[in-house]
């Protein structure tokens, strides 16, 4: 079966919280391969709409369409175990586990083996260990932490435990990964960093989208970008198009942004 260009598509998607509509009405498709960016002011929606893709909140009304197939009804985990795979505006580690720990519990998606197995070490379980390690060992290098494998997660700094929280999203091996805020709090080497990290994940062939308050990584790496205002549509665009449209800057922008 050919794969659609689209790999997510978004419909009359609306999300309310009592009086508070958070999403609505939202239609919005994902070029496969890209990197899409999601921008807006405060309290536009933008962690919602990753909570509704991710399964974290279910939707009100409309749908969810990932490969071609409704993701809409399901649980967190069975998403995860479809290709999508996200990180949090705040990051969240287990910090007292090593650095290397924290991206093996990433490929828990990934195993076959039962705890039975894993209890009795039959050969297929040591296998799967030693899969699960080398994998582990690939993206810690792949962000730049290899040598940072056997240190507590707490134990690094913000910009590095931004790094091990995409390490152990992308040790699911997702098809989609969304990165909620990844530049947030970061300097200006970190976010040229992440920038060129986040190039390479696109690269490697996964879809990238970002929600990112950061104007100058957000022109820079996207190749289209959505803008909410008030849980809904007001852009879906190139940047080129979407930096000069009137209807964002005042909503948002204030102004033209010049590319860094």
């Amino acid at each position: 079966m050919t794969q659609s260009e689209d790999i997510l598509k978004v419909t009359s998607l609306t999300k309310a919280f009592g009086g508070l509509v958070a999403i609505f009405d939202l239609d919005f498709t994902i070029s496969r391969g890209i990197i899409k960016a999601i921008i807006g002011p405060n309290g536009a929606g933008k962690t919602t709409l990753f909570n509704l893709i991710s399964g974290v909140l279910p939707a009100d009304t409309g749908d969810i369409i990932f490969n071609g197939r409704s993701i809409s009804k399901l649980k967190s985990h069975q998403i995860a175990e479809r290709g999508i795979s996200r990180t949090f505006q705040t990051v969240e580690l287990f910090k007292e586990l090593t650095v290397l720990q924290n991206v093996m519990i990433g490929r828990h998606v990934r195993t076959r083996k039962g705890i039975l197995s894993a209890g009795f070490k039959t050969p297929g379980s040591r296998k799967e260990e030693r899969s699960i390690l080398e994998k582990a060992r690939y993206y810690l290098d792949f962000v730049g932490l290899s040598q940072k494998a056997g240190q507590e997660a707490g134990s690094l700094p913000l910009g590095q435990q931004k790094l091990l929280e995409i390490a152990r999203a992308l040790a699911t091996e997702p098809e989609l990964i969304l990165l909620d805020e990844p530049a947030a709090g970061l300097n200006e080497t970190e976010t040229e960093t992440a920038a060129q990290l986040f190039k390479a994940i696109r690269d490697e062939g996964i879809t990238v989208v970002l929600v990112e308050h950061d104007m100058h990584l957000v022109m820079n790496v996207a190749e289209e970008v959505l803008v909410l205002d008030y849980g809904r549509k007001i852009a879906d665009a190139t940047p080129e198009v979407v930096r000069s449209d009137p209807a964002v800057i005042n909503a948002y922008l204030g102004a033209e942004i010049e590319y860094a």
